[in-house]
C-alpha cells in the first residue's frame, strides 16, 4: 500500500452542525431547522391532543440568514433538529471593489472568505460607508450555522 491511499484532504472534528431535540422542548427565541434552513423561533402555539394522541406544536420562525418567515407543525413528542449557531466579532481590514472583505479577529487571525451582506439590502452599503476607505475602524458580527457564515451587524468604533 502506498502513502497516497491515505491522503487526508481535510481535517474536521466530526461535530454535527445540528442537535436532535424533541419539538416540545423548543422555546421562543431558540433556533430550529425548518425545510433545511436554520431559523429563529418567533412564536409557538401548542394544540391539544387529538384522536391520535399527540399535541401538535405550530412554529412560526424566521430564517437567520435571509429573514424569510417560515412555519412548521410537528407533534410535540416527535424529534426535530436545532442548528448550532455561533457569533464572532471581526474587524474590517479591507473592502475590495467587488465587496469581498478582509477581516481580522482579536487573536490576529485573518478571514478572507466573506462578502458584504446582501440581506437586508442596505446593510452592505452602510458598512462600506461607515468604513470610508479605511478612515474608520468598523467591527462586524459574523453569525455561522450549518456551514454558512454571514455578517449580521456592524459597529463603528471611535477612532
Amino acid at each position: 500500500m502506498s502513502d497516497t491511499e491515505y491522503a487526508i484532504e481535510s481535517s474536521d472534528a466530526g461535530a454535527s452542525a445540528t442537535i436532535p431535540i424533541e419539538a416540545g422542548q423548543l422555546k421562543k427565541g431558540g433556533h430550529m431547522m425548518i425545510k433545511g434552513k436554520p431559523c429563529k423561533i418567533l412564536s409557538i402555539s401548542v394544540s391539544k391532543t387529538g384522536k391520535h394522541g399527540h399535541a401538535k406544536c405550530n412554529f412560526t420562525a424566521v430564517d437567520i440568514f435571509t429573514g424569510k418567515k417560515l412555519e412548521d407543525m410537528i407533534p410535540s413528542t416527535h424529534g426535530t433538529t436545532s442548528p448550532v449557531v455561533s457569533k464572532s466579532e471581526w474587524e474590517i481590514i479591507d473592502i475590495d471593489e467587488d465587496g469581498s472583505l478582509t477581516l481580522m479577529d482579536e487573536g490576529g487571525n485573518q478571514k478572507t472568505d466573506l462578502d458584504l451582506p446582501t440581506v437586508p439590502a442596505t446593510l452592505g452599503d452602510e458598512i462600506r460607508d461607515a468604513w470610508a476607505d479605511g478612515e474608520n475602524s468598523v467591527m462586524v458580527s459574523v453569525q455561522s450555522a450549518v456551514g454558512i457564515q454571514q455578517i449580521i451587524s456592524y459597529k463603528k468604533e471611535a477612532p
